[in-house]
């Protein structure tokens, strides 16, 4: 069993909560605007004590696709987002919106 086959589990096991769905503002930032539907998996912890956080995409195949690993400055944190049922353009598109002043990600797409 492999990192994929652990993640996969653990979005079958957890609900996926979608708070900020695709086309809405941050809460904090409204200049940002989520390109996908963004959430997090309930009874779940992140670094930032939240849920894990997971962008939905529109793909039939529905599994962990890829993640992303994120460096933000200003809350001087990492973390990983799951990247669900995405197709390769909509996680490059997840990717580029995480690209902004203070925070970049690295995306790792699965094979």
């Amino acid at each position: 069993m492999n990192f994929w086959y652990f993640l996969d589990k653990l979005v079958k096991k957890h609900k996926i909560i979608i708070d900020r769905p695709k086309g809405t503002a941050h809460p904090r930032y409204p200049n940002f605007i989520y390109p996908l539907d963004y959430g997090y998996l309930k009874n779940t912890t992140a670094v930032d004590n939240s849920g894990i956080d997971i962008f939905v995409g529109s793909s039939r195949k529905k599994q962990v696709r890829g993640i992303l690993a994120s460096v933000d400055l200003n809350k001087n944190d990492t973390e990983i987002k799951i990247l669900y049922a995405c197709t390769k353009n909509e996680m490059l598109i997840a990717q580029k919106s995480l690209n902004i002043k203070f925070m970049r990600t690295k995306l790792t797409i699965r094979s």
